[in-house]
């Protein structure tokens, strides 16, 4: 039986290459409902936090035309972006997104993220945590 001198910390780290020895990246699912017609505007300004995953799924609201017309919006046709984002763009995404939402004419929507627990295939990570192969 052959001894090995070195500590069990010191082979882990060995097998890994350089610069990898930190805690990865974690990743939330983004979703952002907004009026159908903004959603190719919001797609747009995801691009700008490293998003390389997005989907979008047109919806349809559930308020009758009464209730719209007293909220005074115009339709319920919707969009439901959802995106993969890394945990440390989440909230200057979400910051910035509320901005818009507050700012844009007819651009008022909803966004949230939840935690994503696993990714299968390190290749597939790397490419949802934006990171260089």
């Amino acid at each position: 039986m052959q001894s090995n001198n070195r500590s069990a910390p010191a082979r882990q780290k060995a097998r890994h290459p350089a610069g990898v020895d930190s805690a990865p990246v974690r990743l939330k699912l983004l979703f952002v409902i907004i009026a159908r017609g903004k959603a190719e505007f919001f797609s747009d300004l995801l691009q700008s936090f490293s998003v390389n995953l997005q989907m979008s799924v047109g919806a349809q609201g559930t308020a009758n035309t009464d209730m719209l017309r007293l909220l005074g919006l115009s339709d319920s046709d919707k969009a439901v972006l959802v995106a993969v984002i890394r945990e440390d763009r989440a909230a200057e995404a979400l910051s910035l997104l509320d901005e818009k939402f507050r700012t844009i004419k007819g651009g008022k929507g909803i966004a949230y993220t939840v935690p994503m627990d696993s990714v299968i295939g390190v290749a597939i990570y790397r490419f949802l945590a934006d990171l260089d192969a």
